[in-house]
């Protein structure tokens, strides 16, 4: 078989050379090979000195740092004044009136304890509902009565699932701060990790973390535990929090 196709292979080679003799070319005049598809020299001049482009870098865009929505030029200097603004304030909440609930204690309150929102329920009292007895409880087994307790939310109505990077954005950190400040508490219990980017850049780690305040020139030992409805869920985190209150106020 390898014999036939070998022999078919060298009679087509023959016939091909038959074929160009019969047309009159025997022979190359060239002792050198060209190459039949180069472009022309005035192409090749060309590609050859055209100018390599400079490589540019993109410019970057940053995108520009969020403008508050609140101006908080106009925070009273004064408690009373801060919780009628609070209640009247159009900047916060995107306008919206409804639902709003006003902080209650006084200044300079042995403990202010801060939560994320008012309870679903509530409306001229905050914390009227579960997480408002929960919280009565815990207040009257630390020995701290009605008068001596400053309670106050971070956002002024009931907000399931809140955005908070965008109320970092919209300068409700600022409002907090402010409004911890005209309370001057002499201590600060912080009930929601989620709500602790509004009072300090660094995340909380664990259900109860100690840090101090610090605000204009004020410093306020502050406990940040979990939230309210978080202790309700899980009791067993009521014990943690509990031993962290008694290393706080040891």
């Amino acid at each position: 078989m390898d014999n036939r196709a070998n022999h078919a292979l060298s009679d087509d080679f023959a016939a091909a050379l038959d074929w160009w003799r019969d047309a009159g070319v025997d022979c190359t005049f060239h002792d050198e090979p060209a190459n039949w598809i180069a472009p022309p020299e005035e192409a090749k001049e060309a590609i050859a000195t055209a100018p390599v482009p400079e490589a540019t870098e993109r410019p970057r865009h940053f995108a520009p740092l969020p403008v508050p929505d609140i101006d908080l030029s106009g925070i009273p200097d004064d408690l009373a004044g801060f919780s009628e603004w609070w209640m009247k304030e159009p900047a916060l909440d995107d306008g919206r009136l409804g639902g709003r609930v006003p902080p209650r204690g006084v200044a300079g309150a042995d403990l202010m304890v801060l939560v994320p929102e008012p309870e679903a329920e509530d409306s001229d009292q905050l914390l009227s509902g579960s997480q408002g007895r929960l919280l009565q409880a815990m207040l009257e087994a630390m020995e701290i009565g009605p008068d001596r307790a400053y309670l106050a939310s971070a956002l002024p109505r009931h907000t399931p699932m809140a955005d908070w990077q965008a109320k970092v954005d919209a300068g409700y950190g600022a409002v907090v701060r402010r409004h911890v400040i005209l309370a001057r508490p002499k201590r600060l219990l912080v009930f929601g990790t989620n709500i602790l980017p509004l009072i300090d850049n660094d995340p909380a780690q664990g259900p109860a973390v100690l840090r101090n305040f610090n605000h204009e020139g004020m410093s306020i030992p502050m406990l940040v535990t979990r939230g309210l409805p978080a202790l309700l869920e899980r009791p067993r985190w009521k014990g943690i929090v509990w031993q962290a209150w008694l290393d706080w106020t040891a």
